[in-house]
């Protein structure tokens, strides 16, 4: 004979927490969603769920099981360790030992100092130069940092933001200097800076002037370097920050929206620029809650 959900619970569950009271009756995820001891068809009951119409096929709308009809299958994602040492010439000799152990793609870290827009030998660069990441102050530091690395062979992605127009005019000039096109250079810059004022404060300008330099490189990309995306929409850095997965997707679209709208304000046509908005997300420990949190985001 079946039983209900609250029989289970009330002929199983119940009687052992009566008998260990030490035993977490309550578990919730990271986010403070409660979750139960056991699901089955009675939750799905409970609401308007379609499987056609809400998850759909990979490959097509909702899009929630993935863009790509083969997913994983067809082209596996590509992989990079974040890394940026204290010289270019440390972080090149790292970026050369990860391709040669199968990496296919490069993510470089930035110091502080480059972030913010200081040379190394600046007095407000003191004591940050080289330490969470790597010091670029001029294009020969970009050339030392790509030494013997062929950019038409690697996509690059480059956490950077406020000065993200500027390094990617170094990276353009290495790789012109190496014989590679613009249009043949594959990669991404962060190029987020609304989430620095929510979250990491490495932002130099006001938002307006801001706005205007990432929008500015949604126009140049879209005509000179089609391969690139030109932002990465950060969720990941307000969820450090302590917010919920469902506040991180809502921070995360709030700004993509704003993004969106300046540069269509701007007179840039969202089918040239759209393609190239790249999104990153944190994805932290507890399963369901990232599974639904990412299918919600797609």
């Amino acid at each position: 004979m079946s039983k209900s959900k609250q029989e289970w619970q009330e002929k199983t569950v119940k009687p052992v927490l009566e008998r260990f009271p030490e035993r977490q009756e309550r578990f919730e995820t990271e986010s403070g969603v409660e979750t139960d001891a056991l699901y089955t068809e009675e939750d799905l009951q409970q609401i308007t769920f379609d499987p056609q119409r809400d998850l759909g096929y990979p490959g097509e709308y909702p899009y929630t099981r993935g863009i790509q009809p083969t997913m994983y299958r067809g082209r596996l994602w590509t992989m990079r360790q974040y890394a940026g040492y204290a010289s270019a010439e440390e972080s090149n000799r790292r970026y050369r030992f990860l391709l040669e152990q199968g990496q296919t793609g490069l993510s470089v870290a930035f110091d502080l100092p480059t972030q913010m827009g200081y040379d190394s030998d600046h007095s407000m660069a003191l004591g940050e130069v080289g330490k969470v990441g790597v010091p670029i102050s001029s294009l020969r530091d970009m050339e030392l940092l790509f030494e013997g690395i062929p950019l038409d062979k690697v996509s690059t992605s480059m956490t950077i933001n406020s000065t993200a127009s500027i390094l990617m005019c170094l990276y353009m000039a290495v790789g012109k200097q190496q014989g590679v096109a613009p249009e043949a250079l594959e990669g991404t810059i962060q190029n987020d800076i609304l989430k620095e004022y929510i979250a990491r404060g490495t932002y130099i300008y006001p938002p307006k002037p801001s706005m205007r330099l990432v929008t500015d490189v949604f126009q140049y990309c879209s005509e000179n370097l089609p391969r690139w995306n030109t932002i990465s929409i950060s969720g990941y850095h307000m969820r450090e920050a302590g917010c919920t997965a469902s506040q991180e997707l809502a921070f995360t679209f709030s700004n993509a929206i704003q993004y969106v709208q300046s540069a269509i304000d701007s007179g840039l046509e969202v089918d040239k620029f759209g393609p190239r908005l790249s999104f990153f997300f944190a994805s932290y420990n507890n399963l369901l809650e990232e599974v639904a949190k990412f299918r919600a985001a797609r």
